[in-house]
């Protein structure tokens, strides 16, 4: 793949981790601001690095198994890795517009 394919990939990764819902609040964990960076290496590795709105989110490990199931449905051949991070660590500003109307915040 060449860097427009790759980058044509992460994109369309990313739309379809919109389906992927933080269960305590049903918002989509792209649209919360949870996903801070996700690389594919062009092959079949996809790097995520993740946060949580608080390090000891309840519902972590159900949400990173909900990103590797999604990716899996759609890439069966890939290897997704999820990396938890909390620097830098997550705010509201994190929180696109779209969900920053579900939430009700000011955008």
């Amino acid at each position: 793949m060449n860097k427009t394919e790759i980058a044509e990939f992460e994109l369309a990764t990313l739309e379809l981790l919109k389906t992927v819902m933080d269960p305590e609040i049903e918002i989509n964990i792209v649209d919360l601001g949870l996903i801070y960076e996700l690389k594919y290496n062009g092959e079949n590795e996809i790097n995520i690095d993740l946060t949580f709105s608080t390090p000891s989110c309840p519902l972590g490990e159900t949400i990173i198994t909900n990103i590797k199931e999604t990716i899996a449905q759609k890439h069966p051949s890939t290897h997704t890795n999820v990396n938890v991070v909390f620097e830098p660590k997550w705010t509201s500003a994190l929180v696109s517009d779209k969900g920053k109307k579900i939430l009700g915040l000011k955008y």
